[in-house]
């Protein structure tokens, strides 16, 4: 279902992009992303990104919570290949895939020639501070203005907001894993004091060199998730959402069902 500034729905009356099982993406490119946090940053206060992929949907359908967040977000970024497919399946459109991964470079890219401050949240100890130190390396000027790995306990929230509104981030960047990152941003974004908050997932082992990603080639050709299989086979359960998907995406199109709520 695509919905443009025509949409009757007045949250999506401004945002061009596809519901998909019950969950909205929007269609945007890198390019058209960092114009959009540019203009979060200069709008002032909480702005929640999403970097929505087949396994966030599939989780959503059965956690209402997180299909609320996921729908409320200021913006959901198509990160997953099967997103950009199952787009096509339902007569839709996604121009491109549009990575936490990769985005975070751009951001930081970004960050550092507008002198937005980023702060680094979670990921296992020392990720965070080694991720800073290689984005600090390839973007001269760019401030990281605090690293911490911390945790998604709800206990630790007040301490964990505190050091974000000491460094008085721009940008936060939570790596928790979903849905437990987009659910502390749900909750502590508007206190942090930062105009952007992104669930980054594993983005910043990726950075920190301690994780590998797919050579350029399977990335291209959306075999991403098989490399990652061979490399973290624990992973198995968790890709059984990609199939899941996959037959749910079908369904749709076949019984004509484009909002395919969550059961």
């Amino acid at each position: 279902m695509l919905l443009g500034p025509d949409s009757e729905e007045s949250f999506y009356e401004r945002r061009r992009g596809v519901r998909i099982l019950g969950v909205w993406v929007d269609d945007v490119t890198y390019d058209e992303m960092l114009t959009r946090l540019d203009d979060f940053i200069t709008a002032g206060g909480a702005h929640q990104v999403a970097t929505v992929n087949p396994e966030f949907v599939i989780a959503a359908r059965h956690d209402a919570e997180f299909r609320a967040i996921l729908n409320t977000a200021a913006l959901c970024l198509p990160d997953g290949v099967g997103l950009l497919w199952a787009a096509r399946i339902l007569g839709c459109s996604l121009r491109q895939r549009v990575t936490g991964s990769d985005g975070v470079w751009r951001i930081a890219e970004q960050a550092s020639r507008r002198g937005y401050r980023l702060f680094l949240l979670g990921a296992a100890p020392g990720v965070a501070e080694e991720a800073a130190r290689r984005l600090c390396d390839r973007y001269p000027g760019l401030v990281v203005a605090g690293t911490y790995a911390g945790s998604p306990a709800v206990e630790e929230e007040d301490a964990i907001v505190e050091r974000v509104r000491a460094a008085r981030a721009d940008i936060l960047f939570v790596a928790y894993g979903h849905p437990q990152q987009e659910k502390w941003l749900a909750r502590n974004l508007a206190r942090c004091g930062a105009a952007v908050g992104i669930g980054v997932g594993g983005a910043l082992d990726f950075v920190a060199g301690v994780a590998m990603r797919a050579p350029l080639w399977m990335r291209r050709v959306g075999l991403e998730w098989l490399y990652r299989l061979w490399r973290e086979p624990w992973r198995w359960r968790r890709m059984l959402a990609l199939p899941t998907f996959a037959v749910l995406v079908l369904w749709t199109r076949l019984t004509g069902d484009e909002q395919q709520q969550a059961q």
